[in-house]
Formats: structure tokens, C-alpha cells, sequence
């Protein structure tokens, strides 16, 4: 779906959002009906809270929405995606004066509350339209919530029907549409041009394990390289996962479905960089060629890795990715994954830690996500960790005993494959919404891709 505002228009319903320390006074310049109306609906201004004032015939002839206190909003992202999805249907125009960074947040959100996911299932379609605030850019909002919806679409849409060649089919697609080179490494072709660990990771599963590569921009510009984990459904290999384990794991190709929503906002505004956009797609399947505990395998990059656990997978197929995107030293490197539930014990399911070689670019990915709403936060790579993921028999254990600090040594593993003088920052996220919040259904979500978009929007001129 492609989420739009509604065309300027003189009979659009006016839109006052009322802070609670303004209540009063906001009641005070109705009139006397309108007043008693409101009073008697118990508005007061809190956060959340909505008043459709009627006219003399029965329509609505201005909406309040409680706008809280700023403490209320810092807990409450998107809370106008609250009224779009509650109001009558109608066209609708903020009236209050908002901060730039305010009206974007607020008609981002109205935008994002719009998603419908209905490819097995109808829902009926957000009836409130908006008119986006003259201190917006609209446009530029739209290919956010674009990109944010069509990632939602990919993560929420099951395993049998998005195995890596449909994977596929949806990156050749954004690639298409925006006049992007595409090109596919699929099946024993990840063996003879070296990609082992892509290969051993999809080899079981009836669906061929592939590397996708999306490439825009103009030769000379800065090179920018974005890696998703692709894993469209990951049963845990034979460390088999538990049926609750495995139940969300169609999720697990969110990195990828984030890395896609990202190439979008940076090709839709035209950035001026060399975009590089590499995704191993494939699915960690049960059979008999699957890999096994205790392999010792071999990488792109020469280094030899040993399988403590098949279900650490993602950080496999995203070391083979990581190494290839490395060999042409692009001047930054982004990589996204589901990777560990770890980070997630960290940080719970809407803060996305970022882990960096570069302090700069960290701070900057930051700040993007306090402007964007899209809250990430900086962890460590904490350098004595690394003996931690030492093998006895290979150079690498992919999974080593013991569990502490598990995103810090899955985020250290997958530094062994970045080259040197790469600015490179790793996101573990959880590209899923457990319960649905305003502009944030519950399912598949956008995550830190508005933050990382916000960054390069800065350090490249947009």
C-alpha cells in the first residue's frame, strides 16, 4: 500500500490538538453549545482523548484530540495515528501550531496508522484523511511511510509464500522501480563463486539459498553498503527451536525487509551516493544435507567457523554478505538482522541497539532516531569479549557456550568480516510489534530504518 494525504481542500474539518494545560482555556473560546458538548464528553486534554464537535446539522464542524503534556508524548510515539485511526471519515486539518520536527511526527503517524495488512484476510481501510501541515515536506514523508509499510508487508506475509525466491522477486522489484542494476547468486553458484556459508545455511531447504545484490547510483559516488539478514523462516536447523520459538520465525528475514525499506527512502530521495544492497536470502530448513553442531566450515573470507549451535545462523550468512560488501571498501556499511534474543532482554522490542566501529556515525544514527522517532541505542563492542567466541579447532565458534553477553559477541563475530577503515554499524532488532499502538500495528515493523535514513539524509546533503 502506498499511505498519501488527502488534497488541500476549504471544507476540511478543523483539528485542534489541546495540550491538558491548555484545556481550559481551548473550552473557553467555543461557544456556549459547543462547550457544554465537550464538558459533558469529559475532555480535558489528556493524551489520547477525542471531542467532534457537531454543527446545527448533524456533521462535524471541528475535532479536538488531547494533546497530554510533552512528558505523555515522549511515552506515546505516533499518538495522533490514534485519532486517524478512530475519526469518522472525513478530511481533516491541524489547526495547532507544531515544531517542524513535531508536524512530522504527527502526520508520519496518521500516515503509518493507515497500514492494512490484507493479503488472506479483508480490514476496512482508515476513513480519516489528512491534510499534511504546511511545515512538512509530504512528499518526502510519503516515501517513509512507503517504505515502512511495504518492509510491514514483507515480514507479515508467511514463510509459504515468501521463501527466498520470493525474496527475490520483491528486491528485483524495488530495484525496477527505481532503475536500480539487480543481479542473483542462486544454488551450488554460491559454492563456485564463493559464498560457502550462504550456501550450507539454505542448502536443505526445497527453496535454493540465494545472494541478492541491488546496485544504484553513479560510479563515483560515495559507496554506501547496506547487508540484510534474509532468513525467510528459520526452524533453528537441527538445534531444532520449540514450537513458541518458532512460532514468529517468518520475521526472520526483517533485517532484510528493513534493509529493503531503507534502499527505498535513499533512492527515492535521491541521494547522491553509490547504493550497494546485499541480502542473503534463505531459509534454515530440517533434512538430511542440513549442517550440523560441531561442522567446521569454511568462509568467504578464509576464516574457519565452527558450529556450536545451527541455530546461530543469521550471523553466518551475513558474515559471507559482510565480506563480499567489504572488498570494494565502500566508505560505510550498514547491516540489519533479527539476530539474538539477547538484545532483546537488553532492550525489549522497541529499542534497537546499535553496535559501531565508528563513534561519529553512531551518534548521528542516534540523533536520527530521537528526530525520526525510531529510538535506537548505542552498545558496546566490547573488545575482551572477543576471546569469548573463540573455537579450540577453528578460528571462530559461531555460537560458544556460556550465552552472557550475547548480542555483544554476536555483533564482534560479524566485525571479523568488516574490513578495516569501514565505517560499519550493526542493528539487532526485532522487526515485530507485539500488541498494536498507535501508527505501530500489531505484526511486522519498520525498524531503524528511519533512523539510518535520518543519518544519511545529514552526512550526504539531503
Amino acid at each position: 500500500m502506498t499511505p498519501d494525504f488527502a488534497e488541500p481542500t476549504e471544507g476540511a474539518i478543523p483539528l485542534f490538538l489541546i495540550k491538558s494545560s491548555q484545556a481550559d482555556d481551548a473550552l473557553e473560546a467555543l461557544d456556549d453549545a459547543a462547550r457544554t458538548w465537550v464538558k459533558l464528553h469529559g475532555f480535558t486534554g489528556k493524551l489520547g482523548q477525542i471531542a467532534l464537535v457537531p454543527d446545527g446539522e448533524g456533521n462535524i464542524s471541528e475535532a479536538l484530540f488531547g494533546w497530554g503534556a510533552a512528558k505523555d508524548r515522549a511515552k506515546r510515539r505516533f499518538a495522533l495515528g490514534d485519532f486517524a485511526a478512530k475519526a469518522p471519515e472525513g478530511v481533516y486539518e491541524i489547526q495547532t501550531d507544531l515544531r517542524k520536527d513535531e508536524a512530522e511526527e504527527a502526520a508520519l503517524g496518521w500516515l503509518l496508522s493507515a497500514y492494512r495488512y490484507t493479503d488472506y484476510k479483508d480490514a476496512p481501510d482508515q476513513k480519516a484523511q489528512l491534510i499534511a501541515p504546511e511545515n512538512v515536506d509530504p512528499n518526502r514523508l510519503k516515501f517513509i511511510a512507503a517504505g515502512a509499510c511495504a518492509a510491514r508487508d514483507l515480514i507479515n506475509t508467511p514463510a509459504n509464500d515468501l521463501g527466498p525466491s520470493k525474496l527475490e522477486a520483491a528486491a528485483k522489484e524495488l530495484a525496477e522501480a527505481h532503475g536500480a542494476e539487480f543481479t542473483s547468486i542462486v544454488g551450488d553458484e554460491l559454492l563456485e563463486q564463493n559464498f560457502p556459508m550462504i550456501h550450507t545455511v539454505g542448502r536443505a531447504s526445497v527453496d535454493a539459498p540465494r545472494l541478492l545484490d541491488i546496485r544504484w547510483g553513479e560510479e563515483d559516488a560515495p559507496k554506501v553498503t547496506l547487508v540484510g539478514k534474509g532468513v525467510c523462516f528459520d526452524t533453528g536447523g537441527l538445534d531444532l527451536k520449540t514450537a513458541v520459538g518458532m512460532r514468529q520465525m517468518k520475521k526472520d528475514m526483517g533485517g532484510a525487509a528493513n534493509i529493503l525499506a531503507l534502499a527505498h527512502m535513499v533512492m527515492a530521495a535521491e541521494l547522491p551516493v553509490r547504493l550497494r544492497v546485499l541480502i542473503p536470502a534463505v531459509e534454515n530448513a530440517v533434512a538430511g544435507n542440513a549442517f550440523r553442531p560441531g561442522d567446521i566450515l569454511p568462509t568467504r573470507k578464509g576464516l574457519t567457523v565452527e558450529i556450536g549451535n545451527t541455530d546461530a545462523e543469521g550471523r553466518l550468512v551475513l558474515a559471507d554478505a559482510l565480506a563480499f560488501g567489504s572488498e570494494e571498501s565502500p566508505e560505510l556499511m550498514i547491516d540489519m538482522a533479527t539476530l539474538t534474543g539477547a538484545a532483546r532482554i537488553a532492550m525489549g522490542i522497541d529499542i534497537s541497539p546499535v553496535f559501531s566501529n565508528d563513534d561519529e556515525m553512531a551518534a548521528d544514527i542516534v540523533e536520527g532516531g530521537q528526530l525520526a522517532r525510531d529510538p535506537v541505542w548505542p552498545m558496546p563492542l566490547w573488545d575482551p569479549y572477543d576471546d569469548d567466541i573463540t573455537s579450540h579447532h577453528a578460528d571462530i565458534d559461531n555460537a560458544p557456550p556460556g550465552g552472557y553477553g550475547g548480542a555483544i559477541t554476536a555483533a564482534l563475530f560479524l566485525r571479523r568480516f568488516v574490513g578495516e577503515d569501514i565505517s560499519w554499524a550493526h542493528f539487532d532488532i526485532m522487526a515485530w510489534n507485539n500488541v498494536t499502538k498507535p501508527g505501530r500495528p500489531k505484526g511486522g515493523e519498520c525498524m531503524t530504518a528511519r533512523a539510518c535514513f535520518a543519518m544519511l539524509e545529514k552526512r550526504y546533503g539531503g
